[in-house]
C-alpha cells in the first residue's frame, strides 16, 4: 500500500533548505506519494530585513552548512541578507510553487530546490516576483510563470486554500515549526519532526517510513 507523505515547509526557511536532499529522495521513491504543503510561515507578514534578523539568519545558516555541507555563498550574504530594509516575504515563491503544482506537479520539488539554490547559492532575492518568474522561465515552466506574473485569480484562490489546509494540519497535529512530515498509511498517521530530516536518508526511510 502506498504511503502518503505531506511535507510542511516554507520556501524561505533555511532549515527546509537543510532538508532538501531528503525531500528530493522521498520524491523519487515509488512506494511513496509526496505532497508539498507550504504553510505560509513567512508569507504576507510585512516583515523586512533588518540587521538583527540578517545576523540571526546568517548564524543559523552557518549551523546548517556545518550540519549538511550545503552552501551559503558570499553572494547570498551580500545580495540577499545585505539588502537591509528589503521584504522578507515568501508569498511570491509560495505562489510559484502552487502554479507548478497545478500545471506540472511532478516538477514541484524541482522548483523548490531551484528557488533555494537561487537564493542561497546564486544570491538572488526570491522575495522578488521578477526573480521568481525568471527562475520558472529558466526551467521551461512558462505556464506557471505567466500565471504568477498575471496574478491569476484562480491561482490566488488555490494558493490561499493550500496554505489554510497546511496550517490546519499543523494545528491539528500540534506542530509549530517547519520542516516536518506527516506520514500516513494503513497504520495511521505520525509526524516526523525536522531533526529527523537532516539525518541519513536511508535510515529515515527504514525507521520512519518503513521502506
Amino acid at each position: 500500500m502506498t504511503t502518503h507523505v505531506t511535507y510542511w515547509f516554507d520556501p524561505l526557511c533555511g532549515w527546509c533548505y537543510a532538508a532538501s536532499a531528503t525531500i528530493q529522495r522521498l520524491s523519487q521513491e515509488a512506494s511513496l506519494r509526496l505532497e508539498l504543503a507550504p504553510t505560509g510561515l513567512f508569507a504576507h507578514g510585512g516583515r523586512v530585513l533588518d540587521a538583527a534578523f540578517a545576523n540571526h539568519a546568517w548564524s543559523n545558516d552557518l549551523r546548517i552548512a556545518a550540519l549538511t555541507g550545503l552552501p551559503f555563498t558570499e553572494a547570498y550574504r551580500q545580495n540577499v541578507l545585505g539588502r537591509i530594509g528589503s521584504p522578507f516575504d515568501s508569498s511570491v515563491a509560495t505562489l510559484a510553487l502552487t502554479a507548478v503544482a497545478a500545471s506540472e506537479p511532478a516538477r514541484e520539488v524541482e522548483l523548490l530546490r531551484a528557488l533555494q539554490d537561487a537564493r542561497y547559492v546564486l544570491g538572488q532575492d526570491t522575495c522578488d516576483g521578477r526573480v521568481v518568474a525568471q527562475v520558472l522561465r529558466d526551467r521551461g515552466l512558462a505556464v506557471a510563470a505567466d500565471r504568477l506574473t498575471n496574478r491569476d485569480p484562480a491561482l490566488l484562490t488555490a494558493n490561499a486554500a493550500r496554505i489554510r489546509k497546511a496550517q490546519g494540519q499543523l494545528h491539528a497535529h500540534g506542530v509549530r515549526g517547519v520542516p516536518a512530515l506527516l506520514v500516513s498509511n494503513e497504520q495511521g498517521e505520525r509526524v516526523v519532526r525536522g531533526e529527523m530530516l537532516y539525518r541519513d536518508v536511508d535510515r529515515l526511510l527504514r525507521e520512519v517510513i518503513g521502506a
